[in-house]
């Protein structure tokens, strides 16, 4: 499936569909249990699945900012390799990473286009003609 403006956000299935559910369910269900039986046993329980929901939540976090340096590298190079110069400063991470998106014809002008009006970006995005999809991200 080609990958365009609408379709580009990706879930992962286990992490969203499976793993968080199951722990802030489990989260719910202890709370419950503390609250009708008050014990040092059902407080561990509370304790236990709001350390096991942290650290899937942390999990997550470390793993996509890894991916975003390395996005972020991987734009500096072909920045460099199409334009000859460093990539510009004043760029934020979420700016970087909608510029992934644009095809080499249009990816100059709109790196320009992106410091010079400070777009959004999610405005970076939608301005991309030629889609470029990003197909190994989780």
């Amino acid at each position: 499936m080609s990958q365009h403006y609408r379709n580009h956000k990706r879930f992962y299935p286990p992490f969203h569909f499976f793993t968080i559910p199951l722990a802030i369910l489990g989260l719910g269900f202890a709370i419950y249990s503390c609250i009708a039986i008050p014990t040092i046993i059902t407080g561990l329980l509370v304790l236990a699945f709001f350390l096991i929901s942290i650290i899937a939540v942390m999990a997550r976090m470390f793993s996509l900012k890894a991916q975003d340096r390395a996005a972020r590298a991987e734009e500096k190079l072909r920045y460099y390799i199409l334009a000859g110069k460093a990539f510009p400063d004043g760029l934020k991470m979420g700016q970087i990473l909608a510029l992934r998106f644009a095809s080499d014809e249009e990816y100059l002008a709109l790196v320009d286009k992106a410091v010079a009006d400070k777009l959004s970006p999610d405005e970076i995005k939608k301005a991309v003609k030629n889609w470029r999809g990003d197909y190994h991200r989780i």
